[in-house]
């Protein structure tokens, strides 16, 4: 079974192909080939950059256009040019797709149907940067590869397990209603990592206790009982929590108002600056990247200062969470800050000698890769883990191909009619 995961940014593409037989691999395979699709080295420029299993690297450059035709055009290369690595597109059994928001209609992935894809478009105004481009995707595959199944897997279905007392702002209840809620976010990364904890330290991830920490450019925590996500740091949207690389997470909602009572910013300006112009970006006024603010730290105020209040405020929501789940098995660091800065894994768990947790040095240092880098004394075991999203939604297309078998033979048999013809 030949499965094709489709990862959509605002402004890149990623995609992955894997080979499962009949049945799952207990750890994440080489995918057979893996494309990335980028908007933002030049302006009017796409660069698409392929690897296959064999070790294959092909390096071009694509004709601009809208996020649909970059999609047509990556998936082309598929079947077509130097890094092909199937003959037709007919090889592809399925196709799972990361949508990031699936609001509060889906708690688990699903098959594609017209419904799903006019609930996608419908909650567009949730994640306008990421809905739209999800849902291209899903009309590319369609238009090359007829009626090959197709499975939307949501960002925030991990977090759909929130309960109430979590999940409901404490606004006027009829606005809960109407759909404004926290949702959380990052849930695949999150959802792959409290799996493969289990796997790590070989115990059932639903007895765990854990904390997973998804630290890149953008940021968020996730408390885990039993399986499932009773907490979070990302609300309504992204911007909710942790600080990060350019959005401020959690602040006064008056300082909105006061901005724009007493200096003029309308909806537009409010938005750029909190999601853009914040973070590590507006507190170091040099970057929104942790390495570049890392570096100039060592000789600059305002660097270390924003060093600083990203450290705190990662102790902070770390504590928070630590208290919602009453106790910590294990802690978790995912992401690309989480899994390759030792100064933040380090300085974070600096913070909790009272949970008896200890670092050890040496292995911290070297950055490693799904491993624990706790002392051996520690009462708390510490991961860095590689989060595996696109092999996470591959799993969920497989699990789900397993339960619902006559879905898929149906729909494969409408292929290969349409194919024929």
């Amino acid at each position: 079974m030949k499965i094709l995961v489709m990862n959509a940014g605002s402004s890149s593409q990623k995609s992955c192909l894997y080979e499962v037989d009949s049945a799952l691999p207990h750890e994440a395979p080489r995918p057979l080939w893996q494309a990335h699709a980028d908007w933002t080295k030049e302006k009017g420029q796409v660069e698409l950059k392929i690897k296959t299993s064999t070790g294959k690297e092909h390096t071009s450059e694509l004709e601009p256009g809208s996020h649909g035709q970059v999609v047509k055009q990556l998936l082309q290369a598929l079947w077509q040019g130097e890094a092909r690595v199937i003959d037709s597109p007919a090889e592809i059994t399925l196709v799972g797709h990361r949508v990031v928001h699936g609001g509060p209609h889906y708690q688990k992935s699903v098959w594609v149907t017209p419904e799903v894809k006019q609930t996608i478009d419908q909650l567009k105004s949730f994640a306008p940067l990421h809905n739209p481009a999800n849902l291209e995707g899903i009309q590319a595959i369609e238009e090359l590869m007829g009626d090959v199944p197709q499975v939307a897997c949501f960002d925030t279905a991990f977090h759909s397990s929130l309960p109430p007392h979590s999940a409901i702002y404490p606004l006027p209840y009829d606005l809960y209603e109407q759909g404004i809620r926290r949702y959380g976010f990052h849930g695949i990364s999150h959802q792959y990592c409290s799996r493969r904890a289990g796997e790590l330290l070989q115990r059932d991830a639903q007895s765990l206790r854990l904390v997973s920490c998804h630290l890149g450019n953008g940021c968020s925590l996730a408390a885990i009982q039993d399986g499932k996500s009773i907490e979070t740091t990302m609300g309504f949207t992204p911007l909710e929590g942790l600080m990060m690389g350019t959005r401020s997470g959690t602040i006064d909602a008056s300082i909105l108002f006061y901005l724009q009572r007493e200096h003029g910013y309308d909806t537009d300006r409010l938005e750029t600056l909190l999601n853009k112009q914040s973070g590590l970006r507006g507190i170091s006024g040099i970057s929104g990247d942790v390495r570049q603010v890392m570096e100039e730290a060592q000789h600059n105020e305002r660097a270390q200062l924003a060093m600083d209040i990203y450290v705190y405020r990662l102790r902070y929501f770390i504590g928070a969470m630590v208290a919602v789940l009453g106790g910590l098995d294990a802690l978790l660091f995912t992401g690309g800050v989480g899994e390759n800065s030792a100064e933040i894994r380090a300085r974070a768990c600096a913070g909790f000698p009272y949970l008896h947790l200890k670092l050890d040095q040496q292995k911290n240092n070297a950055s490693p890769v799904d491993t624990d880098i706790a002392s051996f004394d520690s009462a708390v075991r510490v991961l860095v883990v590689h989060t595996e999203e696109d092999w996470e939604i591959a799993r969920d297309c497989w699990h789900l191909a397993q339960q619902e078998p006559a879905h898929l033979a149906q729909t494969h048999s409408v292929q290969a009619r349409h194919h024929n013809d």
